[in-house]
Order: C-alpha cells, then structure tokens, then sequence
C-alpha cells in the first residue's frame, strides 16, 4: 500500500501506524507542502518510520493546474496541453519542452526527497469528455500522447525520478469526473485497441502504472478497471503488455463503491499489486491496512524492479536548462 499523511508534521498516530504496518511508500499534496526545510523533514521521517532510506515517496506534479509543489519552491509550469501544442507547430521542439519539463521536475522534487513522480498523463481525450483530464492530456491524437509520453517519463528518469504513467488503461472518454462518480465508457473494444490503449502499450516497459476509476463495458461492464481482474488480466497485463507495479488510483474517489475497507478489498482481489490511499485520514488508513496484502509473487517482482532502478540523476546543469526550456515555450 501507499499512504498519505494528514498534514505537513507526521502525528504521533501516524507514525505508530507506519512503523507498524510498513506501507511500501507514500503521497504527498498540497497540504504537506511548506518551506523546503519542512518537506525535507517530513519526507525524511516517513522513511524513517518504515526504516526504509529510499522508500518510494509520490507526488502529483504535472504542470498546468495539478502542480502540488508550487513557487517559491517550483516554477509554474505549463499544462500537458501547452507543451502539445509546441509538439503541433514543430514535434522536435515539442519533444524536447517535454523532456525538458519532467528534467526540472526531477531538479525540484530530488531536493525534497521525493523520487517518484506520478507523470506521464497517457490518456487521450474525445471530444466531449469530462474535463478530468482536459488540459492534462498532451493533445487527442494517441501518437502524439506516446510520443511526449515517453518524452517526459525519459526526463524524470534522466533526473534521478522515477514515473507513473496514468491512467491504465485510459481516461480519456470518460464523461464524468471519478473523483466524484463513475464514468461508464461504453466504447468497443477495437476503438479502444485503436485509441485509448495506444500510449500505454508504447510504454509498456515502464516500472510502474495507475489504474483508471473507469467501467468498460465491452470488457467488464461490472467492474471498474482498478478492481476487475477481468481487465487487469486481459487488457493491462494481457493486451497492452504492461508488466511493472501496479497501483490503484485513490481509493477515497467516489467512483468507487462502498466502505473503504471495501474499496481496498476489492482492489487487492482484482489484481492491483499496490493499494492507494491519499487523504491521510487516519480511519479510512486503518480500513485499508486491514485489506491490504503482504507483497509477495510477482508484485514483490515488480516493487523490487522499482527499488533497484532508484539512482542519482544525470548531473546535468540547473540553471541551462530552465533556461532552455523556457526559450521553447516563449515559441509556442
């Protein structure tokens, strides 16, 4: 499991929770976020709880508005969507500022401890969806996703951060927003083949995956994604080839029914080999402790191939490339 926390000083209770249970890493938002002396400490003592010195630490920065980790600590940087449309007017420069970008981020989060980034967005859009994804998507075309996909999971790694690529199999036609109910995608499954699944089996190799809070029927039309193992199985590991860890999205998103003990049961029953849960209220931590396996078999394989692939970055100039990549959005 990953755990969040309450705030920006872990609790007596969290600790004791922690130190207990040995969450395979944690989250971070907005909440946990003050001066950079703070989150160093913060980061530092998660670890320490689970005497783990790198265990994974998570962190929503995207660019554009899902940025956790803002001035004076980062820049603001530009949504998936901006960088897009740079890649429309010359697909070189467009690859670049997306490398580039997830290169800064690296620079960023490293310096707080934070070593996993969850990017790259490899949903593509329909005309119509819910604006869930919007502006977080690199454009509409699933080439171009790929492509800037892999652009920016290769500047993380560049930089010592390792990505998630979200959201498996595909958030892109969902017309409602899975933070607050469940989208229902009603496509075949040759125009998801054709579509949707294209960026993720681009970047099958990749360690690690969030799943998607999204029913389709054409393949189980039951179940969401994170807790069908009818998708998990056939299309995740089957069809798109995605081998690496696999983690739920949040388990407190409404697009999920019932408790969240529930919930975490039926995401480990699915066949997720790692249960997410975000708001760091400490009730719904408990539930989710209790649901939660001992990793073992192939998601001990695969947690382990995350583990092993942590090093430090590339060494490459801060200040030339910030300067680079904004003398490519300036182009835009």
């Amino acid at each position: 499991m990953i755990l969040g926390a309450s705030g920006p000083v872990l609790t007596a209770d969290e600790i004791a929770l922690y130190r207990s249970e040995r969450p395979w890493g944690f989250i971070l938002f907005a909440r946990n976020i003050g001066e950079a002396p703070q989150v160093s400490d913060l980061v530092a003592a998660m670890r320490d709880a689970v005497g783990r010195p790198e265990a994974p630490v998570l962190i929503d920065q995207e660019g554009g508005r899902v940025q956790r980790i803002r001035a004076p600590l980062a820049e603001k940087y530009p949504s998936a969507a901006e960088l897009g449309a740079l890649y429309a007017q010359d697909r070189e420069k467009g690859l670049r500022a997306a490398w580039l970008m997830s290169r800064l981020h690296a620079c960023d989060l490293l310096k707080l401890g934070i070593n996993v980034d969850c990017l790259p967005v490899l949903d593509v859009p329909v005309q119509g969806a819910s604006n869930v994804i919007g502006d977080r998507a690199y454009g509409f075309d699933p080439v171009v996703v790929s492509e800037m996909g892999q652009a920016a999971a290769d500047g993380l790694k560049a930089g010592g951060v390792l990505p998630v690529m979200k959201h498996i199999p595909g958030h892109g036609r969902g017309m409602a927003d899975s933070h607050h109910e469940l989208p229902v995608v009603a496509a075949s499954l040759p125009e998801l083949e054709a579509h949707d699944f294209v960026p993720f089996r681009a970047l099958r190799n990749e360690l690690m995956a969030m799943s998607a809070h999204i029913v389709f029927t054409a393949i189980d039309p039951e179940q969401p994604a994170t807790t069908s193992s009818k998708v998990i199985e056939e299309v995740i590991r089957g069809r798109i080839g995605f081998d690496g860890l696999l983690m739920s999205d949040d388990t407190s998103m409404n697009a999920l029914k019932g408790t969240i003990g529930e919930r975490a049961r039926r995401i480990a029953g699915g066949g997720c080999d790692i249960i997410l849960h975000c708001n760091g209220m400490m009730e719904e931590m408990k539930a989710v402790v209790e649901e939660a396996r001992p990793l073992g078999g192939d998601a001990l394989r695969r947690a382990r191939a995350v583990e092993a692939a942590f090093g430090p970055g590339d060494g490459l100039d801060e200040a030339a490339l910030r300067q680079e990549f904004w003398s490519l959005l300036s182009l835009a």
